[in-house]
């Protein structure tokens, strides 16, 4: 229990700075973005949905099938929304209680003692963790790993009972055994519903019963009973593996070319040899974890094109050394004692009874403490019926460490189905158990076999030597994984592309607009044809207001991936507010029409869909086609997701319907525009507007002062509410609601223009001139500005300013008849006046 208790320490002492990072990396869409997680969102949604959210049979689902991990981020929500703490303390406690689990797992098979505590402080410490224990996400790891050891701990009790070396297999006794086998596959199921890869389980499980319980060797009258076990773990295995494919629609993920380019070459040769080679870089992470990164998609591995490539004697190395490995571990074992009569003669050393009738030579010089007192008893000083109390022999737990080590790792290796994934260090997680015991059986081997103590000093020191830089390198990948800065930048040397596009995201959602646009950059000048970061660069630059530059990115944002209908989208409004209507409308129904299969983010997409169209019924309602916006508005609300705001949306199919004096419709979608988002200040301006129309001016006027008590610093509230006031002669009200207004949106073309108005309306004639020329110069290529500005120089007596601003208009729209008829009778007053007048751009009166 002590080293439990030192190993549990050492793995809660290391990721205790985790405590205060932030979320990062995949954590965003595995937790702030998922709607699963929400309390409105029915928890039944967990048993349909992706580990991402997105429906299991949709074409772009991840087909990542973890219910239980869901479950617990969700209770993490229900506790404490999206504070990151909460989330990294409950990945430390699964941790703590695996490395607990690993290391009470290994006494039986190390014997307890100094090689116990180095298996576990190596697995407490190990580097390679830390993406699983400090990344949020990596919990789908670390909840498998814990079931996959309680599953193997019930087996081997299982294996126990079933041993019983007496031969008696009583009603109680056989209970207890089937039992711990139920128990075994209960939490073989629970490990796969964490992530994927714990159903390896079953295999570990078989490997562990024949080659390190029976040791190849099962007695006959046994043997029915281990075939009966090794059947119940194949059928259960069978069994969860058919209702995992069913689940999920019967049909592999799809991913892109970006997240496994090996698997979209052409080229079998290069396909072969890049993994081949993966599985040894894999391994080299277990051996020597000084290269990490977030992310090792694209090129962070280069593929392996030819025979020439050096890499391939890394490969041939790796291979090798597994096979010489197995076949060491294949060999059986010697034993330099026999037993005659139920005792042991030994002719070299101590020896320790089995359960199998034979006895193994006690090859971890246990020596000095002779027999376990628990074999102690009766008069003949051992025990009728003893108990299994050997350790298995070094063969047997080399191939076992290889079992754990391999067969939890088959899924990631392309074997069966490409993945989405060249290297991903938390699928190291449970291979890191079998390497953790191969490393603490290795050593203990050696230790054994070395014959001066200095030599075992020595041996030691490096043991210690080998705890302490997994330690410090976890501890300084930590510091990485503290916020999604430093992981990027930590991420550069390994995978540039991907680590500079995302560091460019963090330094723009920081405002450090310039470096965001050099992180953008460098990530396009390793990899240009990247569409997010195409995409990302014309959003930084459509936000500084380069609208050509980000029009271009866009552009090739779209060449790039087709189907990226967020660039559609950001593409058409800066066409529509250029002015290019026509393209704008294109471009936005191209957008409508792109399918939603085979995307990563279905959702995302869906989004971005709902608000081209969105966008192009309000373009079609402000050029006066109500019925087609109306049309666009419907299909919007049928192909919008669960997590879309619809209510803008909602409000502007009641301005569709107000314009087409469908009333009581208008009302309607005003309404639910209102329940969406009750604090949505448009809604209540526009159905404030309704209800005065139908003759309810107090409940009108309420919505008039909620939307301004909402947003009191909106000036477009105020002029609104002017509006209203106007329309019911109350000028003087109206008036002070119109100068407000100016005065709170000044740069805003269109509140000043109508305060100007409502001013005018109320006869302050010289507030209202005010206002014009402020509107005026705001948008000086603006006809209507310029005319109206003259009109209240006209009225305020200011003739010849009048005459400058009416031939201005008329420059402008040289046909305008109001403005024609404005100067005419102006000249006809200056003309009485004897005022000079200018016939500007070489009009005469007579032609106008």
């Amino acid at each position: 229990m002590i080293t439990e208790l030192v190993c549990t320490a050492v793995a809660v002492g290391l990721y205790l700075n985790t405590l205060d990072a932030d979320f990062c990396y995949d954590d965003s869409r595995a937790i702030k973005t998922n709607q699963d997680l929400l309390p409105e969102t029915p928890w039944t949604n967990i048993l349909y949905d992706d580990f991402w959210g997105t429906l299991l049979t949709h074409s772009g689902s991840h087909k990542s099938y973890r219910p239980l991990c869901t479950l617990s981020f969700r209770l993490n929500y229900a506790l404490h929304g999206l504070r990151p703490w909460g989330y990294h303390l409950l990945n430390l406690v699964l941790h703590a209680l695996v490395t607990a689990l690993f290391t009470a797992f290994s006494r039986p098979l190390l014997g307890g003692g100094l090689w116990s505590l180095l298996a576990g402080l190596l697995f407490a410490s190990h580097a390679i963790h830390t993406e699983a224990v400090s990344g949020v996400v990596g919990r789908a790891d670390v909840g498998a790993a814990l079931f996959f050891l309680l599953s193997l701990l019930c087996y081997m009790r299982h294996c126990g009972l079933r041993g019983n070396p007496c031969g008696t297999f009583q009603s109680s006794s056989a209970a207890w055994c089937w039992g711990w086998m139920l128990g075994s596959l209960w939490c073989a199921a629970a490990s796969m519903l964490w992530k994927e890869q714990g159903v390896t389980v079953l295999a570990v499980s078989a490997v562990y019963d024949l080659f390190v319980f029976q040791r190849l060797r099962p007695p006959i009258y046994k043997l029915l009973l281990v075939l009966l076990s090794l059947g119940a773990l194949a059928s259960w295995g069978v069994i969860l593996l058919s209702a995992r494919l069913y689940w999920m629609g019967n049909k592999p993920p799809n991913f892109s070319n970006s997240d496994n380019p090996a698997a979209d070459s052409p080229h079998f040769l290069t396909r072969m040899l890049t993994f081949l080679h993966l599985p040894a870089a894999n391994a080299w992470l277990l051996l020597c974890p000084d290269k990490l990164s977030f992310d090792w998609s694209m090129d962070a591995v280069p593929l392996v094109r030819s025979l020439a490539d050096w890499r391939n004697l890394h490969t041939v190395a790796f291979y090798g050394g597994f096979i010489l490995l197995a076949l060491f571990g294949l060999r059986s074992p010697t034993y330099k004692a026999k037993e005659t009569n139920g005792k042991t003669y030994v002719t070299n050393g101590k020896s320790i009874t089995n359960g199998n009738g034979y006895h193994a030579l006690d090859t971890n010089h246990n020596t000095d403490q002779g027999l376990p007192k628990s074999t102690l008893n009766g008069s003949d000083g051992l025990h009728h019926c003893p108990p299994r109390t050997s350790l298995p022999p070094t063969e047997n737990l080399v191939i076992f460490s290889l079992g754990i080590m391999s067969l939890p790792f088959i899924p990631a290796t392309n074997l069966f189905f490409y993945v989405g994934f060249v290297i991903a260090e938390r699928v190291l997680y449970i291979p890191s158990i079998g390497f953790c015991l191969l490393v603490a059986t290795g050593a203990r081997t050696v230790y054994v076999r070395l014959r001066t103590r200095g030599c075992k000093a020595l041996l030691l020191c490096l043991c210690t030597g080998l705890v302490l830089l997994n330690g410090l390198r976890t501890v300084q990948r930590n510091r990485d994984w503290s916020n999604e800065e430093n992981l990027y930048k930590s991420g550069i040397g390994v995978n540039p592309a991907k680590a500079w596009g995302n560091l460019g995201n963090v330094l723009k959602n920081q405002g450090k607009m310039a470096e965001a646009e050099k992180a953008y950059r460098n990530a396009l000048h390793h990899r240009g044809n990247m569409a997010d970061m195409l995409y990302n660069l014309g959003l930084l630059l459509q936000e500084n207001e380069r609208f050509s530059e980000a029009l271009h990115y866009y552009k090739l944002a779209i060449g790039s991936r087709p189907t990226l209908a967020s660039a559609y989208l950001n593409t058409g409004i800066i066409l529509m507010n250029q002015g290019n209507l026509e393209e704008a409308k294109r471009t936005f129904l191209t957008c409508a029409d792109i399918p939603d299969e085979n995307l990563k983010d279905p959702h995302a997409h869906k989004s971005s869909v709902t608000s081209c169209l969105y966008n192009l019924g309000k373009l079609l309602h402000e050029q006066g086609q109500q019925e087609e916006a109306l049309s666009i508005y419907k299909e919007a609300v049928q192909k919008m997701p669960r997590q879309f705001a619809p209510h803008s949306l909602f409000n502007m199919m009641g301005e569709a319907y107000m314009r087409l004096n469908r009333l009581e419709e208008a009302g309607h979608w005003y309404r639910e525009s209102l329940r969406t988002k009750p604090d949505h200040v448009p809604a209540h301006l526009t159905y404030g507007k309704l209800l005065s129309i139908i003759g309810q001016k107090t409940e009108a006027e309420k919505f008039y002062l909620r939307a301004i008590q909402l947003d009191p610093t909106k000036g477009n509230c105020y002029m609104h509410y002017g509006q209203f006031l106007l329309e019911q002669s109350r000028l003087g009200e109206a008036a002070e609601m119109a100068e407000r207004a100016a005065e709170l949106d000044s740069s805003e073309f269109d509140v000043v223009f109508s305060a100007a108005h409502m001013l005018r309306q109320a006869s302050l004639n010289e507030a209202a001139e005010r206002q014009y020329e402020r509107a005026a110069s705001l948008r000086p290529d603006y006809p209507a500005a310029l005319m109206n500005l003259g009109a209240i120089l006209h009225l305020n007596g200011k003739l010849p300013e009048a005459e400058a601003n009416y031939l201005r208009a008329l420059q402008l729209k040289p046909d305008d008849v109001i403005t024609q008829s404005n100067l005419r009778k102006l000249w006809n007053i200056m003309e009485r006046q004897g005022l000079r007048i200018r016939h500007g751009l070489g009009m005469q009166k007579r032609d106008i």
